[in-house]
């Protein structure tokens, strides 16, 4: 069997032959997520699973949990294929939730807390889902309340799972999953689990793109293929079950299931886990659990200099930090060695490996980590082969890489070749070291901001922003940033009368529209015109340019006044 028993609408599946291709191969497996833990359970129970701080689960306590929380949201009325909206921050409960949901045969969708009506009401409604997990004891924003205001817009949404609630759970379908686990006995939990249907060929979460065109398109990933995403990144970096893997990014994300926390599950090791950024919470959980595979951003690590506590850690027991970009400058401040990241959601992953050169290491992002994965350079926008040396459209495609969005037939038809190979959108390059052909990434062609690892769609934001009464017109590009990699700069023509546009005016204006705040711009450029292309567009890479330039400037400008002031 290689195709899904029950296909759903709107869902782009693998070609039989493709799939029979890598079965042969042994790539592509009849296992599910589920069973695959299954075995790790048994070989590895009384190992700890998952860690906070000054709190552990082991395997066998999760299978206990995720079997009573599964059987319970089946019992509620859940069905099989379902879709649950996922709006946690990173605890033990995120993870127990969602191998609870792969239990019950539920579909995660991947969203990030920081979402709002404006990504939230579209995406459940979009993907028709059914529940909403979300946290209770939030200090700074009511997700409970949050959770009711979607689903009073999205009739399919029936019910609220949250976590920690206080008094208000178990009513109005607002389920406490505490009480969920404790309300089902196990053995009649794993009666209602037994009759879940597995199937290796269906879509096991829905992930969300960066996004290049309007709010984040949904990605289906399949039980099997993203299993084999897990074991070939366990194979190519060479983990087992001693890896504590740590990382403060948003646990849900693909880097983080596919390279840190996912290899550590599916090897019987260790996830460490904090609920906060604050420097010294992650300081004490590094401390205590000493993780050996860490993804920590610049940022935050700059954070934890700044505060004093990477002074106070030690990382010889690191196989290596893994980072998007900039070797050296992590290297620098932890003192462990760090191997580059780069790929996408959409299925392709290319890491350095610690062994690697260190040419390698610092001048390229590494290599496939699936022998099976095809990658080629185009001329952009067409597809004709790059010459060897030139730079190029980056486009992939193998057993983990997608064949089409949920339900976004025109987006497919700009999104892939005609011999279905995915156009990443990036701007890439080859380079040859000591034999090996490893990737270099030189840019992008897509309209997006990456504000330090998470992806800004501008034409998202510009079509919110627009509605701002003082603004004519506006042009989104990213901006250089030592700490972020990049911010989002708001280029803006005023509407006639209109003298100024702050950042705290139209911070709030994205407020109220329901915008998540990690988008919203961080510099305001008041200008009168736009340049343009020969076609008549607006020249972003120009705006670009403008912006770099502007704040270099002001860089060298601020250097030759401390100077000056240190003279006199």
């Amino acid at each position: 069997m290689t195709r899904a028993k029950k296909p759903i609408p709107g869902v782009v599946y693998r070609p039989e032959a493709e799939s029979a291709f890598y079965v042969e191969r042994g790539v592509l497996t009849q296992e599910t997520l589920v069973s695959a833990l299954d075995d790790v359970i048994k070989r590895h129970g009384d190992r700890v699973a998952i860690s906070e701080i000054g709190l552990t689960c082991t395997y066998r306590e999760l299978d206990d949990v995720t079997d009573r929380v599964a059987g319970a949201l089946l019992r509620l009325g859940l069905q099989p294929l379902d879709r649950a909206v996922f709006q946690l921050a990173n605890t033990k409960e995120l993870i127990l939730s969602y191998i609870a949901c792969l239990k019950a045969g539920l579909i995660p969708i991947c969203t990030l807390a920081a979402h709002r009506k404006h990504e939230i009401g579209y995406l459940a409604r979009h993907a028709g889902a059914r529940a909403h997990f979300v946290d209770g004891d939030v200090e700074k924003f009511d997700f409970i309340n949050f959770a009711r205001e979607i689903r009073a817009e999205v009739p399919s949404m029936t019910h609220i799972v949250a976590m920690r609630p206080g008094s208000t759970a178990n009513t109005e379908n607002l389920h406490s999953f505490e009480d969920l686990a404790a309300s089902i006995d196990r053995a009649e939990a794993r009666v209602l689990i037994g009759r879940v249907e597995r199937d290796p060929w269906q879509v096991a979460i829905f992930q969300l793109s960066g996004g290049t065109t309007g709010v984040p398109k949904i990605i289906p990933r399949f039980h099997n293929e993203y299993l084999y995403s897990i074991r070939a990144m366990t194979r190519y970096i060479g983990f087992d079950e001693t890896i504590v893997a740590y990382t403060p990014s948003p646990l849900l994300h693909n880097a983080p299931m596919i390279c840190y926390w996912g290899p550590a599950l599916f090897s019987g090791g260790e996830i460490a886990v904090t609920p906060s950024l604050e420097p010294d919470v992650i300081g004490a959980l590094l401390a205590a659990r000493r993780p050996n595979w860490i993804c920590a951003p610049p940022p935050i690590l700059l954070r934890m200099k700044a505060a004093g506590v990477l002074d106070r850690l030690s990382f010889d027991n690191v196989k290596a930090f893994s980072v998007p970009g900039g070797v050296p400058a992590i290297e620098k401040l932890t003192g462990a060695r760090a191997v580059p990241l780069f790929g996408m959601t959409e299925g392709l992953i290319c890491y350095g490996h610690p062994d690697d050169p260190r040419e390698a290491l610092v001048e390229t992002v590494g290599r496939p980590v699936s022998e099976f994965d095809q990658i080629r350079l185009l001329q952009p926008g067409t597809e004709e082969a790059c010459a060897e040396g030139e730079i190029g459209e980056l486009v992939s495609k193998g057993p983990n890489v997608i064949h089409g969005y949920y339900d976004a037939e025109d987006r497919n038809k700009e999104a892939f070749t005609s011999d279905m190979f995915y156009r990443t959108g990036d701007l890439c390059g080859f380079k040859t070291i000591v034999g090996k052909r490893y990737l270099t990434f030189e840019g992008r062609l897509k309209d997006v901001v990456s504000r330090g690892g998470e992806k800004i769609n501008c034409m998202e934001v510009e079509t919110v922003a627009s509605g701002h009464p003082k603004i004519g017109s506006i042009a989104i590009v990213p901006m250089p940033d030592p700490a972020y990699d990049e911010r989002a700069c708001a280029f803006v023509i005023l509407v006639p009368g209109a003298s100024d546009l702050t950042i705290a005016e139209l911070g709030a204006f994205l407020e109220r529209a329901g915008m998540a705040k990690f988008k919203w711009p961080e510099r305001i450029e008041i200008v009168s015109d736009f340049p343009m292309t020969s076609s008549g567009k607006v020249s972003k890479p120009l705006l670009k340019q403008m912006i770099a330039a502007k704040i270099k400037a002001e860089a060298a400008a601020c250097t030759s006044a401390q100077a000056e002031a240190a003279r006199t």
